[in-house]
């Protein structure tokens, strides 16, 4: 069995979902709940023995000491996380509490674990900690993607946060002994996308009639990685990557964010076109830019496919298109998951800036 943590959310809920199509080991499922947390995610494993789904935070002790004592994982892989940069600049408490105490915390009990183990499983045990490229900081036009070597140089609340749980995982490897693998990805997007983020929102904003908020200038870059290819590189680097080492995932999309949107639009064109025959692309609505808006992230994922050999199967335009097709063929859970929460959130954010 292997322990994931935050594994209702979306990336979490697409690994655990991937990892039972592929093979029969069970998965031990800790999740919160928080408004990004969805058991609807995992419907259809519902039933199925090979899933244990408890509620709970990994900032509670007591419970992770109960489960991995009853469990006995022999790994366990830390997606919990709050992770929406926007959320962090209007409430970063949480984040520091989930992030960087609920890592610890985490780390904590797992070692308590792992030292309980006779030798042969201490050495074919590993804590795998997913992190993200944010933590690097921002770079210009012109400089080389990042690499596992750059120094971390957080600017908002939530790489902030994330950073210094990146920091405590190093630490508990160096002080303890602890074997750990960190994975620093770029941006995901695929099926199960709380839509919050720029590409579930465009789309669901779009099929709604609603403006398609685009912040500042739209030259923001991000590189794209399909959720799914995401998943098979975290198997590949539980499989088979070095203790100690981190590992850069990326999709080799650089992109800036306007061509993101113009991009799902023109698939919307195609695929869902509005009733008065006009572009999606009628809706943008350029908004004022968030502050501490880092400008380019871009990932050098060479280390892993050159000790690995782990590239992503999709291209940005199959992923992307599969993506939008997701959507459309889900309404019925994009409209449970938009809560009266959600759009409370959405007004709070956007309102100011239009």
């Amino acid at each position: 069995m292997i322990l994931v943590t935050g594994g209702a959310g979306f990336i979490g809920s697409n690994f655990v979902l991937d990892w039972l199509a592929r093979t029969d080991e069970a998965v031990l499922n800790l999740d919160k709940l928080t408004y990004a947390g969805n058991l609807e995610n995992l419907a259809s494993l519902q039933g199925d023995a090979r899933h244990v789904f408890v509620q709970g935070d990994i900032g509670d002790s007591t419970l992770l000491d109960s489960l991995l004592t009853q469990h006995r994982p022999r790994a366990v892989l830390n997606f919990a996380a709050e992770s929406h940069v926007d959320r962090s600049i209007h409430g970063p408490e949480d984040f520091i509490q989930t992030n960087v105490v609920g890592t610890m915390r985490l780390l904590q009990s797992v070692r308590a674990y792992w030292q309980s183990l006779d030798e042969k499983q201490r050495t074919a045990f590993r804590f795998l900690h997913v992190s993200t490229d944010e933590v690097y900081g921002s770079l210009s036009p012109t400089a080389p993607a990042f690499t596992e070597n750059n120094k971390l140089e957080p600017n908002s609340p939530y790489s902030a946060s994330k950073a210094a749980s990146d920091h405590l995982v190093r630490a508990w490897l160096h002080t303890y002994g602890l074997p750990v693998l960190t994975t620093n990805c770029s941006n995901n997007y695929g099926p199960l996308h709380f839509p919050e983020k720029l590409i579930p929102l465009i789309i669901v904003n779009a099929l709604a009639g609603k403006p398609l908020p685009v912040y500042g200038d739209g030259l923001q870059i991000r590189d794209w990685l399909y959720v799914k290819d995401h998943c098979s590189a975290i198997r590949r680097v539980l499989e088979a990557g070095r203790v100690g080492e981190i590992y850069n995932v990326g999709g080799w999309n650089e992109k800036p964010n306007i061509d993101i949107v113009n991009t799902v639009c023109t698939l919307l064109d195609e695929l869902r076109p509005r009733g008065d025959g006009a572009s999606y692309k009628t809706q943008i609505s350029y908004v004022q830019d968030r502050p501490g808006h880092d400008r380019r992230y871009a990932i050098d994922a060479s280390k892993i496919e050159r000790e690995l050999g782990w590239r992503p199967a999709e291209t940005f335009e199959s992923g992307i298109r599969k993506t939008v097709q997701w959507y459309l063929e889900n309404q019925a859970w994009v409209t449970h998951v938009q809560s009266g929460a959600y759009r409370d959130w959405v007004q709070t954010n956007y309102a100011r800036r239009s």
